[in-house]
């Protein structure tokens, strides 16, 4: 079953949290699809302009598509996420997605108001939803890098005036997370009495968590251990943190490192341990399997297994 994110986040505010994962190749998809299937949960598979440019849109959503005919019980929507207006209209024209992000948070917030007033309409136009951003997360995913410096907290004042202005359906905010691998190492974890205060002023708005990973100690030894030379000194959202967000309006949160990490932790451990093979397929079924028991534990965590059947009512 094919829905908008706003289909999705009606149901789960305030109960659980759906995972919106980022995919570039065949064995993400497989993986995520088939645990969703078994897990009997809603999810939302995810694009970013890079993984477009990478792949081909046509091939990412021929791709997607495959997989729910293979996989036929599942509940999903499918999200650009990270679009700039060049990509989302592209998108909106030519079809396949349910949900779209403009990402205009570097701008002040009067030109992010008006640039996500035209994706708005466009897209709602189309009965795709929309999703903002307000606030600035430091790090790196896929082509964007932000220093530290250069981010800032999102204030729920305005957050109140961005979603009247706009009539976006979603929104991402800046409360203590960042994108890649070195998320967190200052410690500082995320900001709850921001989600408090949003939540206050704008009850039942679902909101989003980008950098949602949890980037898992043994994960980066073990990188290590067969070869690689990732830092340490990183923690990303733990499991406490994730259980006490969704209460507070988180509706979506985002996976895109930890599945990184698992692709580099296989591959690295295969060609290190079984330095005569060169097959891309071996590693690849093992991945495969991996990422699907990383899925199914992120079900459990997020609320959403056995939560499919909440879209059939």
């Amino acid at each position: 079953m094919l829905l908008t994110t706003r289909q999705l986040f009606q149901k789960c505010y305030g109960r659980y949290a759906v995972p919106a994962v980022n995919v570039f190749f065949m064995e993400e998809i497989h993986g995520l699809f088939s645990a969703a299937q078994e897990a009997n949960a809603p999810f939302i598979v995810q694009t970013t302009p890079f993984a477009r440019d990478y792949a081909q849109a046509d091939m990412l959503l021929s791709m997607i598509g495959a997989a729910a005919r293979i996989y036929p019980h599942v509940t999903y929507a499918i999200h650009m996420d990270h679009g700039y207006e060049e990509h989302i209209f592209d998108a909106i024209d030519k079809g396949g997605y349910t949900s779209v992000m403009i990402d205009a948070s570097h701008d002040n917030f009067e030109t992010n108001v008006a640039r996500t007033k035209a994706v708005v309409a466009a897209a709602h136009a189309k009965g795709i939803s929309v999703e903002a951003e307000l606030g600035v997360l430091a790090g790196v995913e896929d082509d964007l890098t932000v220093d530290a410096e250069h981010s800032f907290y999102t204030n729920p004042k305005q957050v109140e005036d961005f979603v009247h202005a706009t009539d976006c359906d979603s929104l991402a905010v800046a409360v203590g997370t960042s994108h890649g691998a070195y998320k967190f190492s200052g410690g500082q974890g995320l900001q709850f009495h921001i989600l408090e205060e949003i939540q206050r002023r704008l009850p039942g708005f679902p909101l989003v968590l980008h950098g949602g990973s949890n980037v898992v100690p043994e994960v980066i030894e073990r990188i290590n251990a067969a070869g690689g030379k990732l830092k340490t000194d990183a923690k990303g959202v733990q499991e406490e943190e994730v259980r006490k967000a969704i209460p507070l309006g988180v509706c979506k949160i985002n996976i895109a490192t930890d599945t990184r990490l698992l692709w580099t932790m296989v591959n690295r451990e295969f060609f290190h341990d079984r330095p005569e093979e060169f097959a891309p397929t071996t590693p690849g079924k093992i991945f495969m399997e991996e990422y699907k028991k990383f899925m199914l534990k992120k079900f459990d965590l997020f609320g959403c297994t056995d939560r499919a059947g909440d879209f059939s009512e």
